[in-house]
Order: structure tokens, then C-alpha cells, then sequence
């Protein structure tokens, strides 16, 4: 009886199709993963943009309340379905219009972020940050 030689050689070809098909599961979900709003962020020494007389600006004051300049001399809205009715009432008449955030620095991040959602749910296509320039380039000035 002849005896068969041991292989010491690992066949490799089951861990590339297990590799190759967990490579098309995560190329699948990656893009369905991402989530967010589009925003064109200025740099920190940004130049300021030109300021408009029609400018619209949420504010988020550091309680979490919204203020719209174009509402009301600057009342709060008290709810989020009454920024959105103001917003798509605004956006029916200027598609195009540009929507400034404007975030107290003692806001909590999730308020503002809350307000950019709102801004989105209303159909918003533009929305800026408002932003103060640091304190060592105002004192230069």
C-alpha cells in the first residue's frame, strides 16, 4: 500500500471569497451610512462674505429658543413645526434664499444642529454659519 505524502500548503481560496464578499457588504452599506446636512463652512481666517440688507438669520439663543429676523422684530418661535412654516414661506417666494445659522457660544451644539435640521426639513438648499473672527485678529483691527 502506497502512502499519500502530507500537504503542508493552506488553501487560501475560501478566505479570499469570505474577504471579497464581506469587501462588497461594507462597500454597500458605507455610503448608506453617512448622514448629515450640506454646508459650506468658512476656515477659521476665512474673509467674511458681503452682507446683504435681506439677510436671513436663525438665531439659537443659549436656551434653545428660535429667533427669525424676519419675523416679528425678533420674537421667539416657540415651535419647531413654526420655523419650518416660516422658512417654506420665505423659500416659496426666493427659492435661492440663503439662511444664516446663528448660534449663542453657550448654546449647546445639539440646539444648533436641531435648528440646521429644521432649515432642511423646510427645504433650505443654502445655509451659512454666522461666526465671529478670533479676538487676536479684532485686536489688530
Amino acid at each position: 500500500m502506497a502512502r499519500r505524502k502530507l500537504s503542508s500548503e493552506m488553501n487560501v481560496v475560501p478566505y479570499i471569497d469570505v474577504m471579497l464578499v464581506l469587501l462588497v457588504i461594507f462597500m454597500v452599506t458605507a455610503p448608506l451610512m453617512t448622514q448629515g446636512i450640506e454646508v459650506d463652512l468658512p476656515d477659521v481666517k476665512a474673509q467674511s462674505m458681503s452682507q446683504d440688507d435681506e439677510d436671513r438669520i436663525l438665531s439659537v439663543d443659549p436656551k434653545g429658543g428660535y429667533h427669525l429676523n424676519w419675523v416679528g422684530e425678533g420674537k421667539p418661535v416657540v415651535s419647531d413645526d413654526d420655523v419650518v412654516t416660516e422658512v417654506q414661506g420665505l423659500l416659496a417666494k426666493k427659492p435661492e434664499q440663503m439662511i444664516l445659522v446663528h448660534g449663542d457660544r453657550k448654546t449647546p451644539y445639539e440646539n444648533v444642529a436641531r435648528a440646521m435640521g429644521l432649515l432642511s426639513d423646510a427645504g433650505a438648499k443654502k445655509i451659512g454659519f454666522v461666526t465671529d473672527e478670533p479676538q487676536e485678529e479684532r485686536a489688530r483691527r
